[in-house]
């Protein structure tokens, strides 16, 4: 007959051993810390920025408006990663500019576009009441 305070030799151990199970969480914690700034610092549509010596890096936007140089057209404009043209550009800022009204906006536009269609889609953007933009630029070492 057992007692209540010895265990029996022949029964089961019921304890859960969570050690493994917190390793592997904290493995893939790592990865993640370590996977996700280059995943969100990397843009999906590659265009070559001009440079600045007063470049940031660091400034965040609601609205990235990007111009990449296609050949046969002159520009690609896209909005957030997406192709648009501007008529689709007037609808979603006017969209945007209804949920946040201190819209921010940054205009990445590769080097080789005329300095004219860079400052259209400017204009564009502040006629469309976005007065809180830049123009994105790759800053030098």
């Amino acid at each position: 007959m057992a007692s209540a305070g010895q265990p029996e030799d022949n029964g089961l151990f019921a304890a859960i051993n969570v050690t493994p199970l917190v390793d592997i969480t904290l493995v893939l914690l790592i990865i993640f810390m370590v996977a996700a700034p280059l995943i969100v610092s990397s843009p999906s549509i590659k265009v070559e920025l001009p440079k600045a010596a007063s470049g940031d890096e660091s400034q965040k936007t609601t609205l990235a408006l990007t111009l990449e140089r296609d050949l046969a057209a002159g520009y690609r404009l896209y909005l957030n990663g997406s192709p648009t043209d501007e008529r689709a550009l007037r609808t979603q800022i006017s969209m945007q500019l209804e949920k946040d009204r201190e819209l921010q906006a940054i205009i990445a536009a590769d080097r080789g576009i005329p300095y004219g269609d860079v400052m259209r889609i400017v204009d564009l953007v502040k006629v469309l009441g976005v007065h809180k933009f830049a123009l994105n630029t790759d800053p030098t070492p």
